[in-house]
Formats: C-alpha cells, structure tokens, sequence
C-alpha cells in the first residue's frame, strides 16, 4: 500500500475550507497573531538579554513576577499595556505605528 502525502495547504482546506472562507480566514488571523505576540517576545527577552538582565530583576521592575516575564518573553497574553512597561522598566523607548499615528509607549 503506498502512502498518500499531503501538504499543509491541503489539510487546512480540507479541514477549514479553502482560502478565503471565514472559518479559513479567522484561523489564518490568529495564526498571524501569535507570530506577532511570538516576535514582540523575542524582543522583549533579546532587550533583557543584552542589559544583563534575569528575569526575576525585569518582573521586580515591572511589578510582575518572573513567571509573567517568561510568559510574556514566549508570547502569552502581551498587551500594548504590557509592552509598554516591560520597554519602559528597560529604559527603551518605544512606539506603535496604528494607522499611520505613532504613539509612544
């Protein structure tokens, strides 16, 4: 019996339909978001990193603990509130561009 392969494509259209679908564009979003929320973490983790900085000493700056920090750091549940002052505890300035209007964390 010979194996039958399938791409991914293949699978997310037999399983949420094609491209173009809600159900196939609500999972494409959330899928998007988590690769932002992944990135906004690794920056956040590679700015701690490069100021010698544990963890536990960004959560101290923050008022968080440092399993928030780690779970911030890995992408869970980051707010533009939580951004904000992990950049700030950093003394890194930052904005956000929303359509066009910088605003600054």
């Amino acid at each position: 019996m010979e194996k039958k392969y399938y791409t991914l494509d293949e699978m997310l259209d037999e399983d949420l339909g094609k491209i173009g679908t809600p159900q196939r564009d609500a999972f494409e979003s959330a899928v998007q978001e988590e690769i932002r929320a992944y990135h906004i973490g690794e920056a956040i983790r590679k700015a701690r990193q490069e100021r010698s900085m544990t963890q536990e000493q960004l959560g101290e700056l923050m008022g968080v603990k440092k399993a928030r920090v780690s779970k911030i750091e890995n992408g869970h549940n980051i707010t533009i509130s939580t951004m904000a002052r992990a950049f700030k505890a950093m003394g890194i300035p930052a904005s956000l561009n929303l359509g066009g209007i910088q605003v600054a964390l």
